[in-house]
């Protein structure tokens, strides 16, 4: 499975990348994806370096995921072009939380 994570330096981010370390997911390529000035900087997954991308090139890649937690208006602009070349976008913000036409998920431990 080819995942990203959009807002990938920030504090949100820092713990998905954690989170989906420690379970271990099937993950075939991770895309860290950030703001221009985060593109260029690297970022460490399973104990290799990844060079964070622009929002651009991620859905260029076509990711099956993309892991949304990096602001309602970076959801609100972004999503819909991820899920446009077929990704499913799971967003952390609350940009779509009212949207009649979006499912909400409440995880359950």
């Amino acid at each position: 499975m080819k995942l990203a994570v959009v807002g990938v330096t920030g504090m949100v981010g820092e713990v998905m990348r954690k989170v989906l370390e420690e379970r271990l997911f099937n993950i075939t390529e991770f895309i860290p994806v950030a703001s221009e000035k985060s593109v260029g900087k690297k970022v460490t997954f399973k104990n290799e370096t990844h060079t964070i991308v622009s929002l651009e090139t991620a859905v260029a890649m076509q990711p099956d995921i993309a892991l949304f937690s990096a602001g309602g208006t970076t959801s609100l602009e972004w999503a819909p072009k991820f899920a446009a070349v077929g990704t499913t976008v799971i967003d952390n913000s609350s940009a779509f939380r009212m949207d009649p036409d979006k499912k909400l998920i409440v995880p359950v431990n």
